[in-house]
């Protein structure tokens, strides 16, 4: 079984980066690795996928964060930069077996079967 633990979350101010962390306990039983995001009232929304071959992210955070693996540690990280108040969200890493995929859409969080427990952004205006 792949444990998935989020830690870097944090309160900042809009224009501000944090880094996001997700160490997870195997490199087994997973292709694509990603993280999503929920605020209050919405949907699990994806924010980037990475496998062996790619990453992709979502519109809304292109060129603002940094999805990135450190396979010898065993760690998935989000860099987030050019933080906005509509970024405000727990953020979930995640894994599935199946392969990343960017069309027609990125995987969704039904599609993701090891979660971690989240870890709150909050971006002040």
């Amino acid at each position: 079984a792949v444990e998935m633990t989020e830690s870097g979350g944090g309160l900042v101010q809009s224009g501000e980066s944090l880094r996001l962390s997700c160490k997870h306990s195997s490199a087994e039983s997973r292709r694509c690795m990603g993280w999503f995001r929920q605020a209050p009232g919405k949907e699990r929304e994806a924010v980037a996928h990475i496998d062996a071959v790619s990453v992709t992210y979502a519109e809304s955070v292109k060129g603002r964060f940094t999805c990135s693996i450190d396979n010898a540690a065993n760690i998935m990280y989000l860099q987030l930069n050019d933080l906005k108040p509509e970024d405000t969200a727990v953020y979930y890493c995640a894994a599935t077996v199946r392969w990343c995929r960017a069309v027609p859409t990125m995987l969704a969080a039904a599609d993701f079967e090891r979660w971690g427990q989240g870890t709150q952004v909050v971006v002040s205006s």
